[in-house]
Parts: structure tokens; C-alpha cells; sequence
């Protein structure tokens, strides 16, 4: 039987199919609901962290190879104008004399003078260098390899420099994320790089370089200065840990 061209049967089949496939399909229920909330939130916690440490650790890894470009920079530039030879030697005697030759081709940067104590505006408060810590946080970084002149780059970067006269060393560290965000540990966002006798601005921990990277970027030693040679690995070694 039809009417207006519709088989009535096979209309009656059709509502029939509808309301049976409605009945298939239950609304979730409350604790359903809760209990899948629940899971992503787990899921949420354990991953979030852990993908904003990642991202946290890649922004220090970009900021050092930014930190050590424009220090080569700054030394090139220097010698192009002065044709004076950049060498470690040439900057022993004087103790701010280095800071001279690179502070200038930092435009913006503003000079926080020298000594172990910073004061406005280059901190948020009158703070001692030794705010710092060494690499696997065990003792307070060793403030007087930071205290022989210290300037803070418009970016942020926190830079100090240190001249051992009796080891014929010229060193200069970066605070790549700048003093007031954490960790400020010494190979995790304070990297040391150190100016040779032959001119070169080289990475602490790579050949040529005074300190090696067995004794001073380790997860157990408690010295002071254990993160200084942490700066080569973390430019060229992928699995580093900041």
C-alpha cells in the first residue's frame, strides 16, 4: 500500500531502524563522565611538566649559542677597529680591562661595575653572587670567579667576568635566562666561556680550555666550581641535561 508515491511499509521499516539505533546509543553517565576527567587529568600531569621542562631546557640551549655568537662578535668587532690582538694575556693586569673591549658592542647593556655584591638596578635587590649554585646544587657557586666586572645585555643576559691573573685566565659566564629566573646553577642557565692566549673564545670543557669536564660537570662533585666546564657539552651535546 502507498500513498503520495511512499510505500507505507517500508516508511514503518525505516522509524522502526531509527528508534532501535537510539536505543543502542546510552547517554554517558555522571560517573563515566568523572572517571574519564579523571584520567586526563593524570594523563595531563604527568605530561605537562615534563613538556614545559623540555621547552624551558631548549629556550637555555638557543639562549647560549645567542650568549656565545654575540661574544665572538663583540671580540671581532673590537679587533676590526682597534687592530688590536685579542689574548688573554693583554687583559691580566688590569682587573675591569677585558669588560672594556666587549661591553661597548653590547647595545643597550648597562654596567653593574665589579665585586661580589650587585646591587640595584642590577638585581632586584642588593644580592650576593653567591645566589648562585653549582651544577648538581650541593654548595653555593664559587662567587669569585664572577666578581671582575659585570653588565647585564638588554636581552636579559646577566654577564661576569672574571680575570685569574696567577692562572693567566680570562673567563666570562652568562646567566643566559638572566638572575631572576631559576635555576641560576652553573651549567643549567650560568655557562663559562674562556678567552685563550691564542685570541679564541672557546667553550669551558672543550680542548684548550683549562677545566675539564669529568671533574667539573658531574652529577657528584660538590666543589664550587663544578659546572663550569659544563658549557661545551651543553652547545654540542643533544643529550645534555640542563
Amino acid at each position: 500500500m502507498s500513498r503520495g508515491g511512499v510505500n507505507l511499509s517500508s516508511k514503518s521499516l525505516f522509524w522502526k531502524f531509527i528508534k532501535n539505533s537510539h536505543s543502542r546509543f546510552k547517554a554517558f553517565t555522571l560517573a563515566e563522565v568523572l572517571i574519564t576527567l579523571g584520567i586526563i587529568g593524570v594523563i595531563s600531569a604527568i605530561t605537562i611538566p615534563s613538556l614545559i621542562n623540555n621547552s624551558q631546557k631548549e629556550e637555555r640551549r638557543v639562549a647560549l649559542k645567542k650568549a656565545y655568537s654575540q661574544l665572538q662578535q663583540a671580540v671581532l668587532l673590537y679587533q676590526n677597529e682597534t687592530g688590536e690582538n685579542v689574548v688573554s694575556t693583554n687583559y691580566l693586569n688590569e682587573t675591569q680591562s677585558f669588560k672594556k673591549v666587549i661591553f661597548p658592542y653590547f647595545k643597550g647593556a648597562y654596567d653593574c661595575g665589579m665585586g661580589s655584591y650587585l646591587k640595584d638596578p642590577c638585581l632586584s635587590s642588593n644580592e650576593d653572587v653567591n645566589y648562585y649554585r653549582n651544577y648538581n646544587n650541593t654548595s653555593d657557586a664559587h662567587k669569585r670567579y664572577m666578581d671582575d666586572g659585570q653588565f647585564i645585555a638588554s636581552d636579559g643576559m646577566f654577564y661576569f667576568i672574571e680575570n685569574i691573573a696567577g692562572g693567566g685566565i680570562i673567563l666570562i659566564s652568562v646567566d643566559v635566562n638572566g638572575f631572576n629566573k631559576k635555576p641560576n646553577q652553573w651549567g643549567r642557565d650560568l655557562f663559562s666561556f674562556e678567552l685563550t692566549k691564542s685570541g679564541k673564545i672557546l667553550p669551558v670543557g672543550a680542548e684548550g680550555t683549562t677545566y675539564e669536564e669529568d671533574e667539573l660537570c658531574s652529577n657528584a662533585s660538590p666543589d664550587p666550581k663544578n659546572g663550569i666546564a659544563c658549557t661545551n657539552k651543553a652547545l654540542y651535546d643533544a643529550n645534555f641535561t640542563f
